[in-house]
């Protein structure tokens, strides 16, 4: 499948923001990715009508609003049924137990090896992938 993925990716961290980028191009695959730098303007994009992306990752330490909150207002809107991945730095259980109980389809660690890295972009590719209609 050649589709392009839209990507709906709330990080603060532009270097993160960056290596994602750069693991999805290595990977070679075709991606649009609309970046959101903080919490409060994520839970603005909850409340309008704004295109729809395939996949949406969502960092948990974010200024102004934590991705929590973020979690929550998503699993309340219309967005609740495109898939969510969460992509922190936080390995806690409670952390884990919570992006699944509130819709999450994937938690992943973020990486500190090029390795890691592809093992996201595959996971994004492929959760994406799965989501859209043909």
């Amino acid at each position: 499948m050649n589709t392009c993925i839209e990507i709906l990716l709330i990080e603060d961290d532009q270097d993160d923001v960056q290596l994602l980028e750069e693991s999805l191009i290595l990977g070679g695959f075709s991606f649009n990715m609309a970046v959101i730098g903080d919490g409060a303007d994520a839970l603005d994009y909850f409340k309008k009508d704004n295109s729809i992306p395939h996949i949406i990752i969502l960092d948990f330490n974010l200024p102004k609003v934590h991705g929590k909150e973020i979690l929550k207002e998503y699993s309340k809107s219309k967005y609740a049924d495109i898939p969510l991945i969460v992509l922190t730095t936080s390995s806690a259980k409670e952390d884990i137990d919570f992006a699944y109980k509130n819709g999450a389809v994937k938690y992943m660690i973020k990486p500190n090896t090029r390795e890691g890295l592809t093992e996201v972009a595959q996971a994004v590719a492929q959760t994406a992938t799965n989501s859209i209609k043909i």
